[in-house]
């Protein structure tokens, strides 16, 4: 019982959700140390339109889902959706084939600790209510 009570799937994609974020710092911290070496080409994480597709949340219109209630989960959870590297071979910055722009990788950054934290927040809020729910249950 209680093991279904913290394996939720809103945990499950928090946590994926926030090693998926921390993946991506990892990967920005990387071109941004980069950023002079000639031919080096830039990464990128995919998760989040990874997640969206497993979730049945992707504009394929086969796959509309319909909520009867607005706190139910409108998908079929399977847990797959993993964060992937992809490298960048698609533009060309500079003739030293370097393609990293120190402005839009540093704008990613904020952008993704901004991000890391607003995980961090809604996950810590759902194991706080979790908490509460299996403290409750001790006083009875």
């Amino acid at each position: 019982m209680l093991e279904q009570l913290v394996n939720t799937p809103t945990i499950d994609i928090g946590s994926r959700a926030m090693a998926a974020a921390s993946l991506r710092h990892e990967v920005l911290s990387n071109n941004i140390a980069n950023v002079n070496t000639p031919y080096f080409r830039r990464s990128h994480v995919r998760f989040e339109d990874l997640l969206k597709q497993e979730l049945g949340l992707d504009d394929n219109p086969l796959m509309k889902v319909v909520r009867t209630h607005d706190r139910h989960m409108p998908i079929d959870f399977r847990g797959k959706a993993r964060p992937v590297i992809e490298q960048d071979t698609t533009t060309n910055m500079r003739l030293d084939g370097n393609n990293v722009d120190i402005d839009i990788e540093m704008a990613e950054v904020a952008k993704n600790q901004l991000y890391y934290s607003a995980l961090a927040t809604a996950l810590g809020g759902q194991i706080s209510k979790l908490k509460s729910v299996i403290n409750s249950g001790q006083g009875s």
